[in-house]
């Protein structure tokens, strides 16, 4: 049989949670930052209260209830060519880079680390590109050589030449996110052909507590126009940005999650969304998030089944590590946040290739991620019983023979289907490893990334796409920070712009 779902709650603890989630969005609501969501959430049949300089919006039990019916239970992603393409749905698992880089590991340098470029973001793309279970990349390596009001158009460039695969970015506001679109359009055909076939993620995480930022709402309100999936995240830390017990978190993050869907259905009712988490702990010692803790194991787990309960595709987080270096606490954290996200069933896993919660990259640790999501997968299959793989036939054969097992048509037909064999995993004696090289794990990581550099080969642009692109970066360039605030209506002129043809709404 497949291995049974890890589970942390029990049906009636899911039902409190639930109970308090709809009681709290009622009475006391959440901050909802952007006036232009709020008239979209008040016009649906939600109050509104000010109290001083905030919105605290409260969702009848009513409207909740009605736009979780529309979020859809799958949809599928496509690269920039289409000829990839993977299905998220309730019941398979999908596995993704994801975090928010500003270091790449570089043994040369004394702190073994070293702020990322844009190259370092080009590598991470191209190797994710060439990984068997690793589907999707996103903005993880956040390079320090361009403008950051740029950023966003220099990596999907990126994107667009180098992979076959889809792209996760954050919703950075209205602007950078209908940049998003736009440029992602001009690499597939149209917009038409992006909502027909999405080829982004959005990032959303709710300001816990309870806040809905101004800025990320802009970009939700892009993405859920567009169609593009939206990864909600509610992202809070047990004891300081959340209540400090585990089930007091479980219902804020609720609380977050769903009000923030409940905006993208009736935005655009059908468009996709994650439930995700991406909640911890506070350290009591250091005051830090404790990405690599069990409590966030426990907070994954409880968090795929509450996004069994409404039945919507969920993501969780695995591979994660507060270690700064590549030691036995780098391994048994990232496997253990993965084995728990895996385990309860999240249909979208990250965070591939990370370390020092999430602050660093290394393209060593993204193929073993990979290798460690083949790991897990292997072990979801469980074993399977039948007459053929009970084998008494096989059994009976060896004893009479007096024979083992090696070369049997049995053992020929059975291996692979089996037995997982990892590629960078040593299973070798003292002696032959020796002759190798004494090679440890992350040599040999290190070899592959530098096979995979040397031989991918990625779509590539056309002319004609390479010239829209750059005549729309030019605009993009041009842009002052004053601009962007306009454009987010972070002042009383934020009239929209048309940018080579396109809105900036």
């Amino acid at each position: 049989m497949r291995l049974n779902r890890l589970e942390v709650l029990t049906n009636q603890e899911i039902q409190e949670i639930h109970n308090s989630t709809i009681e709290l969005l009622e009475t006391v609501g959440v901050i909802v930052e952007s006036p232009e969501a709020r008239n979209i959430l008040k016009e649906n049949g939600a109050t509104i209260e000010q109290i001083k300089n905030d919105y605290f919006v409260k969702f009848p039990e009513e409207l909740i209830t009605e736009q979780l019916k529309s979020v859809p239970k799958s949809f599928s992603l496509y690269g920039p060519d289409g000829s990839f393409n993977f299905e998220v749905t309730t019941k398979n698992v999908n596995f993704a880079t994801f975090g928010a880089a500003v270091n790449i590991f570089d043994p040369s340098r004394k702190k073994k680390i070293r702020k990322t470029k844009l190259k370092d973001a080009i590598d991470h793309i191209r190797v994710v590109n060439d990984l068997k279970n690793i589907v999707c990349s996103h903005v993880d390596v956040w390079p320090h050589d361009v403008p950051f009001t740029e950023l966003h158009c220099h990596t999907l460039r990126e994107w667009g030449r180098h992979s076959y695969k889809p792209y996760g970015m954050g919703c950075y506001g209205r602007t950078a996110s209908q940049d998003m679109i736009n440029v992602a359009s001009i690499l597939v055909g149209g917009e038409e052909e992006l909502i027909k076939r999405p080829r982004l993620i959005g990032v959303f995480n709710p300001t816990s507590p309870l806040v809905l930022p101004h800025i990320l709402l802009n970009g939700l309100l892009i993405f859920a126009k567009y169609k593009q999936p939206i990864n909600i995240s509610a992202a809070s830390s047990a004891g300081s940005t959340a209540p400090v017990t585990l089930a007091g978190t479980l219902t804020q993050g609720n609380m977050e999650v769903l009000s923030s869907i409940v905006l993208t259905q009736l935005i655009n009712p059908g468009a996709p969304v994650f439930y995700a988490s991406t909640n911890t702990i506070m350290d009591p010692l250091t005051g830090n998030i404790a990405y690599g803790s069990m409590e966030m194991g426990l907070i994954t787990i409880a968090a795929a089944q509450l996004a069994h309960f409404y039945n919507i595709p969920s993501k969780g987080s695995g591979a994660l590590t507060d270690s700064k270096c590549f030691d036995i606490q780098n391994g048994f954290e990232r496997f253990m946040g993965l084995f728990c996200a895996v385990n309860a069933g999240h249909n979208y896993i990250t965070c591939a290739g990370t370390y020092e919660s999430s602050l660093s990259e290394t393209l060593e640790l993204l193929v073993i991620d990979d290798e460690l999501a083949g790991i897990t997968k292997r072990g979801l299959e469980g074993i399977s019983v039948n007459k053929d793989t009970i084998a008494s036939d096989e059994i009976k054969k060896a004893m009479a023979s007096k024979k083992n097992y090696l070369g049997t048509k049995h053992s020929v037909k059975n291996t692979r289907k089996e037995i997982c064999v990892p590629k960078l995993v040593d299973r070798n004696r003292r002696g032959p490893w020796l002759i190798d090289g004494a090679k440890d794990i992350m040599i040999r990581a290190r070899e592959k990334v530098d096979d995979i550099l040397q031989s991918q080969q990625g779509p590539g642009l056309s002319v004609d796409i390479e010239t829209k692109l750059s005549e729309y970066f030019k605009i993009v360039a041009s842009r002052s920070l004053n601009d962007y605030r306009k454009l987010e209506g972070m002042d009383e002129s934020g009239d929209g712009v048309d940018i080579a043809g396109f809105k900036i709404e």
